[in-house]
């Protein structure tokens, strides 16, 4: 193990949460985080393990005692009968899937942004989109933590079930993840299909898009009556059939234009807001249509540089578009400015107790501003038209429900907080988020 130090400060990604006078390890493996893990409690502090700090909330907000997961990355065990793959928890999502795709294996879906750690974004619900495919946690067939009273705790379906059925969105109150095993499939393609609709043509297309396709996503640009709309769909496993973006290309649309040109126009609009709306209108009159077909990880993922905040909820899917169209007026009565656009996007039911597709089909909205934005105005006008219609949000990104809201949207609640009882009965793992959103 590596000694242990004090940091100055942990800081997530987006600045918005931050801890100082924290003491770090690095563990190796679970026996290693096991030790720390039964320190901390001998000495009343708690513990977190926080990765790369993508969650926009304080869901991994260390308090006294930071694991940072670098020693932990990597696969450890292939099970090509069960088509299985066990990864280390720290392991970034993009290491795994260049990993995968090595092996001529895939996850079934996957989010946009492949930063995060295993253990962040299954804790997290990380979901992805599109109507057949369910998000990262119902993968989840099998994981190792250590428990708030420094066992080493295995799950699957044999062997403590009731910890895998509760533990693939965990949001770390039940322990520290030390592996998680995945259902996998051959490596496939996809064909990804992007074009510019108005707000009308897209909204009326939105069913027949989503049915028609594995994978929707929309954005709408607002002060505008544009969308752009993503569909991506399964066209095999023949990886000579692939035709990816030439390279000028994708250099030209992912990195100059949506990174490098994007965050220098949405940091210039900081200081002149009023330019915003005929921007945004511009933005999305410019856009063209492109298709290309590459291997999964390669379609779902982009590179995201440009430092942003986030809010998202999940509404049920059949009040999604009504959703969406009172966000949208809300929006037109306010005298906001938003340089960012609306990021649409579905999922179907999963099983896992707290994920936000718990149990109903789910649709998507999430709001952006630039990180040097201040978002509150934003998301507060925006939050309770969510709220309204049963929205569920994103674990790790902003919102404002608390534990009696929590217990009104998940059904399971109950089980979880007995699991969380059993497993760590004195609250090694809390942070104030924790507090806020389970009750201490």
């Amino acid at each position: 193990m590596s000694t242990p130090q004090t940091a100055p400060s942990w800081r997530n990604w987006s600045g918005l949460e931050s801890a100082d006078g924290l003491e770090v390890v690095q563990p190796a493996d679970a026996d290693e985080v096991a030790e720390v893990v039964r320190r901390a409690r001998a000495a009343g502090r708690t513990v977190k393990s926080a990765g790369t700090g993508h969650s926009f909330t304080g869901i991994a907000r260390p308090q006294h005692v930071h694991l940072r997961p670098e020693r932990m990355r990597g696969i450890v065990a292939v099970d090509r009968d069960a088509m299985t793959v066990t990864a280390l928890a720290g392991t970034q999502l993009k290491v795994l899937n260049a990993e995968l795709a090595r092996l001529g294996l895939s996850l079934h879906n996957m989010g946009d942004i492949a930063e995060q750690t295993l253990a962040g974004a299954i804790s997290t619900g990380t979901h992805g989109t599109g109507g057949r495919a369910a998000g990262l946690a119902a993968q989840v067939v099998g994981l190792e933590l250590v428990t708030g009273t420094g066992e080493v705790l295995r799950a699957s379906a044999t062997e403590n079930a009731d910890v895998l059925d509760l533990g693939r969105v965990g949001l770390g109150a039940l322990g520290v993840l030390t592996t998680i095993t995945f259902a996998v499939e051959p490596l496939f393609l996809l064909r990804a299909e992007e074009q510019p609709m108005s707000w009308t043509d897209a909204l009326a297309a939105f069913d027949d898009l989503t049915a028609a396709h594995d994978h929707v996503d929309m954005y709408w640009f607002p002060h505008s009556d544009r969308m752009l709309t993503k569909r991506n769909t399964r066209v095999g496993t023949d990886l000579a059939a692939a035709e990816p973006l030439p390279r000028w290309r994708a250099w030209l649309d992912d990195d100059l234009l949506s990174n490098t040109v994007f965050g220098a126009q949405t940091s210039a609009l900081n200081l002149a807001p009023q330019a915003i709306p005929a921007a945004n209108r511009l933005a999305s009159r410019l856009l063209g249509p492109r298709s290309y077909t590459d291997v999964a990880h390669r379609v779902f993922t982009t590179e995201r540089r440009v430092v942003f905040r986030e809010m998202e909820y999940a509404v049920p899917r059949e009040a999604g578009l009504d959703v969406l169209r009172e966000c949208r007026a809300a929006f037109e009565r306010s005298s906001l400015r938003v340089s960012f656009p609306v990021e649409i996007r579905v999922a179907p039911p999963d099983d896992v107790p707290l994920s936000t597709s718990y149990d109903r089909d789910s649709f998507y909205l999430a709001f952006h501003t630039h990180r040097r934005t201040d978002h509150r105005a934003y998301f507060a006008a925006m939050e309770p038209v969510l709220r309204a219609h049963g929205g569920r949000p994103h674990w790790g990104k902003v919102h404002t429900i608390d534990a009696d809201d929590v217990a009104g949207l998940y059904p399971r609640l109950p089980d979880f907080l007995a699991l969380r009882d059993r497993l760590d009965p004195d609250r090694v793992f809390t942070n104030s988020y924790l507090d806020r959103v389970l009750g201490d």
